[in-house]
């Protein structure tokens, strides 16, 4: 406020507006940076929380099979891009945050990049492993004979995948990403190594389909936590001179390729069967 020269108080609008190192105008300021890094903070976690409700969608429509699995599979694509613009949209809030040194929208941005990043690092995690595995769904310890499903076929009629080994070109592919997937030799008698089969067989928490002591023959279904997606497993104990010999195959249902889930699996219940 400054004084004319009859002495009234004259109002300088510049400085009532903010200008010319005001203090209030400092405020004012501050307050448009505080309202834009929590409007950043609070877009980045409504995104990141829809990208999160979008996945979990994906991962239940498939499994309880209201849609197709490439359905589920495109709708968590786009759950992941969703994470993306949410993570950076929160990361661009929570450095607001800190920079201007306010608390309002910092949590709700620190949230945000939590709940994208996990979102995104699940989806880049699977496309590494997509990257680092052949494209093959079916495996097994005896490529030159495989086990065959017998009892489970009654289940295959809509899947995709054949239950027909496929061949020369499959085994080169295993052998080469999965080495030491071998048959399992015990010092035991088929009958014993039968029922140790099936023993660890339920202890993994595989479906029993079909226990056939005397063809020495076990059939089982594997469910996957996140998608639900089935895949099948035979397992085959035939006697090895004193003692018995173990196969195992594992194929999905659907999906060119398994992740190296298959391959897991078995290497799993061998490890499992020798102790």
């Amino acid at each position: 406020m400054n004084f004319g020269p009859r002495g009234r108080a004259v109002v300088d609008w510049r400085a009532q507006e903010g200008f010319e190192g005001n203090p209030n105008g400092a405020t004012m300021k501050k307050d448009n940076k505080s309202d834009k890094s929590s409007f950043l903070a609070r877009a980045g976690f409504i995104i990141a929380m829809a990208a999160v409700f979008a996945a979990l969608v994906a991962a239940l429509c498939t499994r309880y099979g209201i849609w197709n699995f490439r359905t589920g599979l495109a709708v968590f694509r786009w759950a992941a891009y969703g994470a993306i613009a949410g993570t950076a949209l929160s990361l661009l809030g929570l450095a607001a945050s800190v920079r201007i040194v306010i608390q309002r929208g910092f949590l709700l941005a620190l949230m945000g990049v939590v709940i994208g990043g996990f979102i995104v690092g699940t989806a880049l995690h699977w496309n590494k492993v997509a990257h680092s595995v052949p494209r093959i769904h079916d495996i097994t310890t005896d490529t030159q004979d495989p086990p065959k499903f017998v009892e489970i076929l009654r289940l295959l009629k809509t899947a995709d995948n054949s239950p027909v080994y496929g061949g020369k070109k499959m085994a080169a592919m295993q052998h080469k990403a999965y080495p030491g997937i071998v048959p399992l030799v015990l010092e035991i008698p088929p009958d014993r190594a039968f029922d140790r089969a099936l023993r660890t067989a339920r202890s993994m928490g595989w479906q029993i389909i079909d226990d056939n002591k005397a063809a020495g023959r076990i059939e089982a279904t594997a469910t996957t936590f996140w998608f639900g997606f089935m895949d099948d497993i035979v397992i085959r104990i035939r006697a090895d001179g004193s003692g018995s010999r173990v196969d195992v195959r594992s194929e999905s249902r659907v999906g060119v390729s398994d992740l190296g889930k298959n391959a897991e699996r078995i290497a799993k219940f061998l490890a499992a069967m020798k102790e």
